[in-house]
């Protein structure tokens, strides 16, 4: 059975590289990626190239600077694009959708029905029964309008 000292260090870098490469899975920040990457290819450098283990950890040092830098200049240049802008933002998903009046807009205020749920509404004074159609929100209150 080998002892700590008879391990060779490559496989100590490789370890690291995955362990780093799972952190970055389990805290996203697009960091640890890149640091994960320096570690591997340190670990193939010292697995090919006998080097001692304090130029390993300059190499790695280096590497990492190297790929870090580079990474976010990368993610600065090809950002990542959301398939859906508005996912998280219910108001700005309901923009343009009719509503049926259920509290009279009295003074610029009432509520509106959307769907199965009711909302505040800001806009004209109209009736209970009225159909608008929701223009805009601030925060949860949508702002309605008649109809174009």
């Amino acid at each position: 059975m080998e002892t700590l000292e008879n391990l060779d260090p490559h496989y100590a870098w490789l370890a690291i590289g995955l362990v780093l490469a799972v952190a970055e899975m389990a805290i996203p920040g697009v960091f640890l990626i890149w640091m994960a990457g320096a570690a591997l290819m340190t670990g193939v450098v010292a697995w090919v190239v006998p080097i001692g283990v304090p130029l390993q950890v300059v190499l790695f040092a280096v590497l990492s600077i190297i790929a870090v830098f580079t990474g976010r200049r990368y993610i600065a240049a090809h950002p990542v694009v959301s398939a859906d802008p508005k996912m998280n933002d219910r108001g700005a998903r309901v923009v343009g959708e009719m509503v049926v009046v259920t509290q009279a807009i009295e003074g610029g205020q009432g509520r509106v029905k959307l769907g199965d749920s009711e909302w505040l509404a800001k806009g004209a004074d109209a009736v209970v029964g009225t159909r608008l159609r929701v223009a805009g929100h601030d925060g949860v209150v949508l702002m309605v309008e008649a109809p174009k």
